[in-house]
């Protein structure tokens, strides 16, 4: 959300989190987000961290772990004062690795209208919990009434979609499974869980999520992926040049080109797109991220549309949903003429 320095651009990037991601949805996080954006002292020490470190998310989930009172954000701005070391510590040790296994029920839909099998490679995967969407059960709120995707293990995810014909009748079947990610998970690691568990934000809309986040942990722990230590620019082609031949290979990620600047992220881009050429393969790119990652997914969206709140779904760059940042809602009739 930060890729440049300046203080005006801090205080911009908190509003902004707080008035248009955490709004509605997390309230204890708006009132901290505002309140950041609106006091000087706190900017110019976000300014004094390296840029990874200023994340929104990060900076909370850090005061958040060391023990911050989760009430009023004068209680919040006055306990930092004391506590300002302890969560420069935590961020600089840790990262913004929000493994959000509820994303599966909006990479489900474009998932299903492949052609199987699929060896599924995601980057950015932290622990790999979106890597299972096969082994989660799916409930479905349409227009037409719930729709049931039974699964095989604990977890039950939600979403509410505006077409009953996106939801799919059974889930993918799946072969293969690799990530990329700069920092992997061990979902079998406690303590890794537990950071896991403090980045999802605070709320009673979110106390489900800490729920389906342990028992993702639990079915990625019991078959561990394969997830590759190293930047995604670096490894894509290998990692994708030891899928099997005979499944679709999809390369997907959520919410995580947003945190590389935007030559990387065109980068990126003409990686993936050229993938299928190297390799002599079909290669499916599906993306979630936020609107004002690429300019020219940017040029294709409706006139007037709201992103807030939600990721714009693309497949092989062209959009085709507006998919909930943490898997609630999956809207595709905006971009069905």
């Amino acid at each position: 959300m930060m890729t440049g320095d300046g203080e005006a651009r801090i205080a911009a990037a908190y509003a902004d989190f707080g008035r248009r991601w955490a709004h509605g949805t997390s309230p204890l996080y708006e009132r901290w987000a505002v309140g950041f954006a609106a006091a000087p002292g706190l900017v110019a020490w976000l300014a004094g961290l390296p840029p990874r470190m200023r994340q929104p998310n990060l900076i909370f989930a850090a005061m958040r772990w060391n023990g911050c009172p989760l009430d009023s954000w004068t209680s919040a701005h006055a306990w930092l004062e004391g506590n300002a070391e302890a969560v420069i510590a935590t961020a600089a040790a840790r990262s913004t690795q929000t493994n959000e296994p509820g994303r599966c029920a909006t990479l489900l839909p474009p998932l299903s209208r492949l052609a199987g099998p699929l060896a599924l490679l995601e980057v950015g995967a932290a622990a790999g919990l979106c890597l299972f969407p096969d082994r989660y059960g799916y409930r479905y709120e349409t227009p037409a009434g719930s729709r049931v995707i039974p699964g095989s293990s604990a977890v039950d995810l939600e979403c509410r979609t505006d077409r009953d014909d996106v939801v799919p009748d059974a889930a993918p079947d799946v072969v293969w499974r690799r990530g990329i990610d700069l920092s992997p998970v061990d979902a079998a690691d406690a303590d890794a869980v537990a950071w896991l568990e403090t980045l999802i934000w605070p709320g009673p809309d979110h106390d489900r999520r800490v729920r389906q986040l342990r028992a993702a942990s639990a079915v990625v722990a019991a078959d561990p992926p394969k997830i590759i230590t190293g930047d995604l620019l670096t490894h894509l082609e290998d990692a994708a040049a030891i899928a099997p031949d005979d499944a679709t290979l999809v390369v997907f990620h959520s919410a995580v080109l947003m945190y590389l600047d935007a030559p990387d992220r065109d980068r990126f881009a003409t990686l993936v797109t050229d993938l299928a050429r190297r390799l002599g393969r079909d290669v499916v790119w599906i993306s979630n991220e936020t609107v004002g990652t690429f300019s020219t997914v940017d040029s294709r969206l409706p006139a007037g549309l709201d992103g807030s709140g939600r990721f714009v779904q693309t497949v092989d760059g062209v959009p085709v949903a507006l998919a909930g940042q943490h898997g609630a809602t999956y809207e595709v009739a905006p971009f069905r003429r």
